[in-house]
């Protein structure tokens, strides 16, 4: 079953860039979320994670702040 990949980014984060190209690369698809130019899904991302920073990555509603590849590889069951 495909897993439900939300990621709260913005255009200018590097680490949005490197999570959004590890998902592209491995064929993962996901749902972004531009809290830079989306006000609602900046106060989603507030009440969900109590973050400001992103990226913020929900996985069937596990949350991953930051990018953490390992975490990542481990959840796909990438080598």
């Amino acid at each position: 079953m495909e897993k439900k990949v939300e990621i709260y980014t913005s255009p200018t984060c590097h680490f949005c860039k490197e999570i959004k190209d590890f998902f592209t690369f491995n064929k993962i698809k996901f749902i972004e979320y531009n809290v830079l130019s989306d006000s609602e899904r900046r106060k989603e991302l507030v009440e969900r994670s109590n973050q400001l920073g992103v990226p913020v990555t929900f996985i069937d509603g596990e949350m991953i702040i930051g990018f953490e590849e390992e975490r990542l590889k481990e959840i796909f069951d990438i080598k």
